[in-house]
């Protein structure tokens, strides 16, 4: 292919129409004999490039030129002069003079042939295929380093996945070494402008450019970047690792490097000391790790980053912690101690803990900021939180391009090829709403995953084989190599800056330990533990490495490693005088300012001025102001004009209502992200929140043209972000709980396509959602909105498994909660997440801004509906949403029931949709005096107070409770024993505390009516408690039923005559008297 462009590009110096056998002699020079001069006509047809057609042509140039050459073009003159003075065919000819360069897939002549650059008749040298050949060789030469060099390096420090060195370079460049001699290896080629190994040099000889090749790919870096598709790319990367000395470090810098490195092993050594039988996950054998992301830290802050955000495994994060992100020292130790918490928090291990902190650096003296995120035992979770968390930092300082906030993700060998989310994470990487503009990756490659070997964990040839698909570069580094470690990180840290994409930085290094400092390697792994355990630590062999060039001396060497063992002692005796430990010394992301001055028990209105509601929904349901030309679809605007004419009635339906909670939250100045798969339109294309310009299926040039109404409602309105994520649960998910955890005063909402997709992104529900608070102090208001509903659409699109989180809950369902006039906030507080099946515009209205008027921060869970998208039933009046009403944690019977208690048999609790079923059904049935129905709104933490209540105002109706998913789903498993306590039991409480609340005159209506809805039937108390102690005692009284579908292994049938029938079952067995 080469050698056809060349000879393309010299055949296009021959004038058209050149037959094969002329073009060979203008190629090559040769010569078929003299013009005699002045040339006759008849001697110009010899000239290679006459036919038929032009000769005629030419001859009455010819002739023209003879009677006066300035009749004639200067470049024919020019060719009748040289013809005329014995040029030979083909060579008459001369190109105009050009300082242009070369066209694409062109060389010059000169640049194969680089003695022909002086010669003034170049069709007087002759030039072989051979001459061609070895040049278009060279090139091949010189392109398989580039591609392949990475296959043969000295990567691995054991030696045990090494090349053969005899075999490597046949390995790399095939057959091309195969048509040159020994001789030719001193020939000297013209180097093309795909290599920068010769730098200022235009040609070298052949030994000497395969020499540079192999030192810049096959030594103890491997680089793997020729599948990027930008050619400006892939020439930036072959000259950061190809021009001559560009890996030199000067003397202050290897010191530097030297110290650091003392640090990294000095810590790992003193833990395994002082806390021998202790698991933390050290790391030994890839201590370069340490110095590694400090020298990215520094190259990246001189560069103009000022914050970086870190996700990490467990391997080496206390040795991260200390080192890099110095965390007190005292902090780290005491975690080894088993002391007791002094704060709120279950905790964790100390391996799976983050941190925050703001220091100067003190290479750049420049102040930055530090974030590792907290990490659970599945070792690439946090990767999509770290970049939420990164990209919510860009988007509120206003770091448009990413270049003051940086993500680093930490990653090992076996997880990074292993786990999908990885995958997951890298292609949200160049999405609009989404990318980071770049992370760097660094992999802790230990060459083995708990036990278990690469060959049988992994199918591609390097674990970092994924990186592939979004072009990120990949360069392999020896890590027993530490001048070769620095010099990756400078050039992935310059990578990021220039480009803004995606970096990788593979650490190949091993394991010197188990699995964990306990473990025996060599049950599994005998022969690669055998090479460990004879080889020395990266710091000795660099400390050597050192003396010999003479740049420490042994002393220094001992002095450095002393200072750093004395500053370990020290924090390790100030630890030992701690007798607690502190949960918040551990908080990734500080909310700074959040808590301070509220009150921890108020909550704000959610309610909002009607004039705010009509702007919001006016706005929302009119096309784009001033611009006439924006056609929309004729289905959206009929759904534009159903929003005009429910805003003019004063009711809203489930999309307006949404609308008008996320208007008017940006009209307080709270940012509003909505993201998911399809949630621009919605699945059920009930949103609508961004409308297309439909001439862009006519006209081209207003393609993409988009209309966001909520984007637009006020001139100093907050910021709208709705944007549709690819196809991900894990990834995206994730993503926005680290997006949450940067600003509190945001509503952060994640919807998915249906309910049942969450189970994609349990890992993000169980190990950061329901417990990261308890776990690391870590409050979060993400909002999950899950569509949910039992309505014949099979097993897979009609339960968003509501048990599930409702399991997951951190109330007790035995123990009644204290009343008070703030019980309601209280019990927020006090949960791990909410929990909520509402079933009308106004509910969700205000859960969602009660999100935000909460002095505290929670998950929010919403069950949330498709059919009731479009009830009639299921809207709202503007009374229900204005100043003055809040969210109604349960609706009580409000009918003809509620009129006549007495009269009431049975008392119906449910939640969701299926409460339009029973009151269609209660009404055909003629029911609606002798059954209340009352609805659930908020189911977690639940609302024992309402319940009784309610159970109270019909005392003697039967209780029953109705839902629409299985018996062994949906909420009953957790609303039975919950309402059985409620109902069950009788609360004692002492005297004292009774005689403190009347004396006080503070006595609530739970105090007042409590003895009248549980009188006491036993003897007295012998003796009773103490006032801070509450007895709660078994007394059987009034029994819930359940009625509801059986239970069932499938969420749901994929029959739709057998749904029709469960439906009608269940709503015969929810009205049966």
């Amino acid at each position: 292919m080469n050698r056809a462009r060349v000879l393309s590009h010299l055949l296009s110096r021959a004038p058209p129409g050149t037959p094969l056998a002329a073009a060979r002699t203008f190629i090559y020079g040769g010569t078929r004999g003299k013009a005699s001069a002045p040339p006759p006509p008849t001697a110009l047809a010899a000239e290679p490039f006459l036919n038929g057609s032009s000769s005629n042509y030419v001859e009455e140039m010819y002739t023209a030129w003879l009677q006066d050459p300035k009749s004639v073009h200067q470049s024919w003159d020019t060719f009748f002069r040289n013809a005329s003075a014995g040029a030979a065919p083909g060579t008459a000819y001369t190109a105009p003079p050009s300082l242009a360069e070369p066209t694409p897939h062109h060389v010059p002549l000169s640049s194969i042939a680089p003695a022909m650059a002086t010669s003034p008749m170049v069709g007087d040298v002759q030039i072989s295929d051979k001459v061609i050949d070895d040049h278009l060789a060279v090139q091949g030469i010189i392109r398989a380093y580039q591609i392949r060099g990475h296959s043969i390096a000295s990567l691995d420090p054991l030696g045990i996945n090494t090349v053969d060195p005899s075999q490597g370079r046949q390995l790399v460049v095939r057959n091309y070494m195969n048509r040159f001699s020994e001789e030719d290896m001193e020939r000297s080629f013209k180097l093309p402008m795909s290599t920068y190994v010769g730098g200022k040099e235009g040609q070298l000889p052949l030994k000497e450019i395969i020499k540079r090749l192999e030192n810049a790919y096959c030594r103890s870096i491997g680089v793997e970047f020729m599948f990027i598709n930008s050619l400006e790319q892939c020439n930036w990367i072959r000259q950061k690792f190809e021009s001559p000395g560009v890996m030199t470090m000067d003397s202050l810098e290897k010191r530097l490097l030297l110290a650091r490195l003392t640090r990294s092993h000095g810590f790992e050594a003193f833990l395994a000391r002082k806390f021998s039988s202790e698991k933390r996950f050290g790391l030994e054998g890839c201590e370069i790790l340490i110095p590694a992301m400090k020298q990215v830290i520094d190259r990246s802050t001189s560069l103009g980053v000022e914050s970086f955000v870190m996700g990490m495994p467990h391997r080496g994060r206390l040795n991260v912690l200390a080192n890099v992100c110095r965390k007190p020292l005292e902090h780290i130790f005491t975690q080894f101690a088993g002391l007791e918490s002094a704060d709120e928090g279950s905790g964790d291990v100390k391996y799976h803990l983050g941190t925050y902190q703001e220091r100067l650096n003190r290479v750049t003296n420049k102040n930055i900021r530090l974030a590792i995120v907290a990490n659970p035992s599945h070792l690439e979770a946090c990767d999509p939180v770290v970049q939420g968390k990164t990209r919510a930092e860009q988007f509120y300082h206003g770091d448009s391009e990413g270049k003051k906030v940086l993500s680093i993700l930490l990653h090992g060998d076996a997880a990074f090829s292993g786990q999908g989310i990885v995958y997951e994470t890298f292609h949200l990487s160049e999405l609009p709403e989404y990318t980071t503009h770049g992370t760097i990756h660094i992999v802790v490659n230990n060459q083995i995953g708990f036990t278990t070997d690469p060959r049988m964990s992994r199918s591609s040839p390097y674990c970092t084989d994924v990186a592939r698909v979004v072009n990120a570069p990949i360069f392999h580094v020896n890590a027993d190599d530490p001048e070769a470690v620095m010099h990756v990180c400078n050039v992935a840290a310059d990578w990021r800056s220039t480009f803004h994409k995606d970096v990788v930085i593979d650490l190949v290094c091993y394991r010197r330990n188990g699995h964990n400092e306990i473990d025996e390697p060599m049950f599994t792994q005998p022969l690669m533990y055998t090479r460990i355990r004879k080889l020395k630590p990266v710091i000795e062999l660099y400390a050597d490495k050192l003396i010999n060039e003479g740049v420490v001396t042994p002393e220094e060497v001992k002095e450095v490693k002393d200072k750093y063992e004395k500053i370990l002692e020290t924090a390790f005796v100030e630890a030992k005088q701690e007798t607690q430990v502190f949960n918040k010394h551990w908080i990734d992301s500080p909310w700074s300012g959040f808590f301070e001055g509220k009150d921890p028990l108020k909550i704000s209105p959610t309610g909002v001025h009607e004039d705010t509601l009509k702007h919001i929904g006016k706005k929302f349901s009119s096309a784009p102001p001033n611009a006439s030309d924006f056609v929309i679809h004729r289905g959206i605007q009929r759904i534009l004009n159903s929003r005009m004419e429910m805003v003019e009635s004063r009711t809203a339906d489930w999309a307006l209502g949404e609308a008008m909670a996320f208007g008017s939250l940006l009209k307080e100045g709270t940012h509003v992200r909505l993201s998911g798969q399809d949630v621009e339109r919605g699945t059920f294309s009930h949103r609508h929140h961004v409308l297309h310009h439909q001439k862009a299926f006519r006209d081209t040039s207003v393609d993409k043209s988009q209309y966001n109404a909520l984007a637009n409602l006020y001139r100093d309105q907050a910021p709208y972000t709705v944007c549709n994520s690819s196809l991900s649960e894990y990834a995206v998910l994730g993503f926005e709980l680290g997006f949450s955890m940067t600003n509190p005063n945001a509503l952060v909402i994640w919807e998915a396509q249906f309910g049942d997709f969450n189970n994609t992104a349990q890992c993000i529900i169980d190990q950061f959602i329901s417990s990261g608070q308890s776990k690391w102090i870590r409050q979060s208001g993400l909002v999950l909105l899950l569509p949910h509903g039992m309505e014949g659409m099979g097993p897979e699109h009609s339960s968003a498994r509501l048990e599930r989180f409702l399991q997951m809950t951190s109330d007790d369902p035995d123990v009644l909660p204290p009343f008070s006039d703030d019980f309601a906030i209280r019990q927020l507080s006090d949960i791990n997440w909410i929990v909520a099946n509402c079933s009308t515009p106004a509910s969700y209205f205000h859960i969602l801004r009660r999100q935000i008027a909460l002095p505290f921060r929670k998950p929010l869970i919403i069950m949330t509906p498709k059919s009731l998208l479009r009830l009639p039933e299921a809207r709202s009046s503007f009374d229900e949403m204005i100043e003055g009403t809040e969210f109604q944690r349960m609706y009580p019977e409000a009918g003809p029931a509620s009129n006549n208690p007495a009269n009431v048999k049975r008392l119906i609790f449910c939640s969701g949709r299926v409460y339009y079923d029973l009151v269609q059904a209660r009404k055909e049935a003629g029911l609606e005096e002798k059954i209340a129905i009352a609805r659930v709104e908020q189911i977690a933490p639940f609302p024992y107070d309402l319940v009784m209540k309610e159970c109270a105002k019909y005392a003697d109706a039967e209780l029953v409770w109705s839902q629409e998913e299985h018996k062994n789903m949906g909420a009953w498993s957790y609303i039975q024993p919950r309402i059985a306590t409620a109902m069950n039991h009788e609360r004692h409480i002492s005297s004292e505390r009774v005689k403190i609340a009347r004396d006080s005159e503070d006595q609530s209506w739970y105090e007042y009516w409590f003895p009248w809805f549980f009188p006491s039937s036993g003897p007295p108390e012998p003796e009773s408690p103490a006032p801070s102690q509450v007895h709660v005692a078994s007394k059987p009284k009034r029994p819930v039923r359940y009625a509801g579908r059986p239970v069932s292994a499938s969420t749901a049938t994929g029959n739709k005559k057998t749904h029709i029938r469960e439906s009608k079952q269940l709503l015969e067995d929810s009205l049966a008297l």
